[in-house]
């Protein structure tokens, strides 16, 4: 039985699929899960670093000054974004200006976070101090956050065109408590730790 549709030429190419967009990392649980593994390797060689690091006395204060700054502008930028939805909460914005303003928000937060960290390390952190290790664990858990946040943040934006389910509403609500936890905990021991 011959077929109704001719064969193409053979100098002609069938088309080519579309290449699939690349992996990102607040694509699914997985992805994050993996971001989350890196990000406790990375902690870690930081650990290791700040024990191996011997820092003068002008390292130590460009160190210093860019803790204060990193500390400014990923808090600053988290306070923003939980300002944002305290807004909406009250009816004072729409869903759709909480969404784009915190999009913008991330990458301030995650290089005051990467800032933190990196000069962190460099203040000959007291690894042996209960204080300290609190705090190394409210920026492990803050970290954490941070990139399951992400990935709420794309389920929501994916849902924003109907009303907010109760659980992602409730999700949301814990992300920005436990952020606000983890930030305040963190300068307070930092404070603690800078007089002590």
């Amino acid at each position: 039985m011959l077929s109704s549709v001719a064969p193409a030429p053979a100098s002609v190419s069938a088309p080519r699929e579309p290449a699939g967009r690349p992996v990102r990392v607040y694509d699914s649980w997985w992805t994050v899960s993996a971001a989350a593994l890196g990000a406790v390797l990375a902690l870690v060689g930081v650990l290791w670093f700040s024990l191996h690091i011997r820092t003068d006395p002008a390292l130590h204060t460009a160190a210093l000054f860019a803790h204060l700054a990193s500390l400014v502008l990923g808090f600053g930028a988290v306070l923003s974004a939980d300002y944002h939805g305290m807004l909406w909460a009250l009816g004072r914005c729409s869903f759709e200006e909480v969404l784009s303003a915190t999009s913008r928000l991330h990458v301030p937060i995650w290089a005051g976070l990467g800032g933190l960290v990196a000069s962190g390390a460099m203040l000959h952190p007291d690894l042996g101090s209960p204080l300290t290790a609190v705090k190394l664990a409210l920026v492990l858990a803050l970290t954490l956050n941070g990139l399951q946040a992400g990935l709420l943040g794309r389920r929501l934006a994916a849902s924003a065109d109907g009303p907010i389910r109760r659980r992602m509403l409730a999700w949301g609500g814990a992300t920005a408590l436990v952020s606000q936890v983890c930030w305040w905990g963190a300068v307070a021991i930092g404070f603690l730790n800078s007089n002590g």
